[in-house]
């Protein structure tokens, strides 16, 4: 019988989400949805010193934001939990004892300063079978020396026994066969009695058995634990329900080498997490792409093609077409560029083909910050930003572009009035009120038709009159089409604003 696929994805609630994280995250997802499987989120939180307030919270919003849907999880619930690391402790002592009682584990007293004090003694010092006897654990020691300090509380950790050179194979979905000889690996710490809590490695392990995990799908700085986890894996007797391991590229500076960190995005000026953070320890704000006015279908999009490609020439993927297309063969074993520029694009892309409707909603909490966001319509709204979002890449930049149709130009734009207001424009553009004031039909085909006739008719400078026009509507020469404008504005308003222009712009000499 075919196993379910079950997949999950396990954050540390240490700060905000990266968004490495959040394109394993997607990757995750899309792959349980191809095939009707199962999203669990978990929360590795068994390093309770780096444990950060709202972080947790942080997670869930942000993937919900995304539309990374979860299935089982702290907040969702599901039969296999609890989801919170910090709540299975006497699942872990479980394993612990197994692992101990099966010769697989060891007890180990050694204090920091005397593990320091052996690699300064030793260079490229590892704690391992060639170096684990001349240290203080259960291996090295009397039984009743060890009783002696266990029943005395003191502290100590249980390390893993790894017996050296021994082939450690690691089949994984996009590297193919990785094999690595087990003395290269240390005997790692899984369990300290100072918190009660058991490390990452052993955790890991043990949740994604008892929560019939398929596939482990995780970033390509966790491969050099893979053979260790196989090693667990076999022995605590697992083998027959290890998870396929799928490692995925790293996300890689947009210049230079290595990976991608938040001092590129600070350097570059670009968010490296989907929400902004406030840092509860420090007070420092870091960016979010949702506050920077990303759409998140924009983000999803641009995020699963750093490290995989359809295969062909497409880059535009709703979610339904990415859970339909996505595969492990087409990812590459490279790391990927971080290329914000192209994020820009996919933002204007998506905010391109929004429909004006959905796209003024968005609109609707920028336009609230600078005005009565109440005394426009939503058509009216939805009109305008469909007017100028071809100009913008960010929700943000569309009042920059759009200002002019929620309030009258205060100001005009001295170079424009420089280049464009004549000794003659304003006895035109008072010819032009009554021309406007006599056009029935203000829709912009016919209100164009109508002008640009009584400029030709009167043998004035199109460019001249036209750019006046502008400027006295908009406050200086830019926009969208004229016409379009003025219909949107309607006549009243329009004249009005003509009106005004004619009062308070002064000629300025070239």
């Amino acid at each position: 019988m075919e196993r379910q696929v079950r997949v999950r994805f396990a954050p540390s609630p240490t700060g905000p989400l990266h968004i490495g994280g959040v394109r394993t995250a997607l990757y995750n997802y899309l792959f349980a949805r191809q095939h009707g499987g199962v999203m669990i989120l978990r929360i590795e939180d068994t390093d309770s010193t780096r444990f950060v307030p709202g972080a947790e919270d942080y997670i869930n919003e942000a993937l919900a934001w995304l539309g990374i849907g979860i299935d089982e999880g702290v907040r969702e619930g599901g039969n296999y939990g609890p989801y919170k690391q910090s709540e299975r402790r006497d699942i872990y002592r479980k394993y612990v004892k197994q692992l101990l009682d099966n010769d697989k584990a060891y007890i180990a007293f050694d204090t920091p300063e005397e593990l320091e004090a052996k690699r300064q003694e030793i260079k490229n010092f590892q704690y391992d079978a060639s170096t684990r006897m001349m240290m203080r654990n259960s291996l090295s020691m009397p039984a009743d020396e060890v009783k002696r300090l266990l029943d005395a509380g003191t502290k100590h950790v249980v390390r893993f026994k790894i017996e050296p050179d021994k082939q450690v194979v690691v089949n994984d979905l996009i590297r193919g066969t990785v094999t690595v000889n087990s003395s290269t690996l240390d005997d790692k710490v899984l369990y300290k009695s100072a918190d009660d809590l058991p490390t990452y490695h052993l955790a890991n392990i043990v949740d994604d058995h008892l929560m019939e995990v398929s596939h482990v799908i995780r970033g390509e700085e966790w491969l050099p634990s893979a053979p260790l986890h196989v090693l667990l894996y076999q022995a605590l007797g697992w083998t027959d329900t290890m998870p396929q391991f799928v490692h995925l590229p790293l996300l890689l500076k947009p210049d230079g080498k290595g990976k991608l960190s938040k001092r590129d995005g600070d350097r570059l000026g670009f968010p490296v997490f989907p929400l902004e953070w406030h840092d509860p320890k420090s007070g420092e704000v870091s960016s979010g792409y949702r506050e920077r006015g990303y759409l998140p279908q924009a983000v999803v999009n641009f995020l699963a093609l750093l490290g995989w490609n359809p295969g062909d020439e497409r880059e535009m993927f709703t979610m339904q077409e990415l859970i339909n297309e996505f595969s492990f063969e087409h990812c590459s074993k490279k790391g990927a560029k971080f290329d914000f520029e192209k994020g820009k694009w996919f933002n204007h892309e998506y905010i391109m083909n929004m429909p004006d409707d959905s796209l003024a909603q968005v609109f609707k909490p920028v336009l609230a910050r600078h005005a009565d966001a109440q005394a426009f319509t939503d058509d009216y709204i939805a009109r305008a930003v469909g007017l100028v979002k071809g100009r913008v890449n960010f929700i943000e930049e569309l009042w920059d572009q759009a200002a002019f149709f929620f309030r009258a130009p205060l100001t005009y734009a001295e170079k424009d009035v420089r280049k464009r207001w004549k000794p003659e424009t304003p006895a035109i553009m008072r010819e032009l009120i009554q021309v406007l004031r006599g056009i029935d039909d203000f829709t912009s085909k016919n209100s164009e038709e109508i002008v640009l006739g009584w400029i030709k008719e009167h043998d004035y400078h199109m460019g001249n009159v036209m750019n006046a026009f502008r400027l006295t509507v908009v406050g200086e020469c830019k926009g969208p089409h004229m016409f379009d404008i003025t219909e949107l504005l309607g006549c009243d308003e329009t004249v009005a604003r003509i009106e005004r222009g004619l009062q308070n712009i002064q000629p300025i000499d070239a």
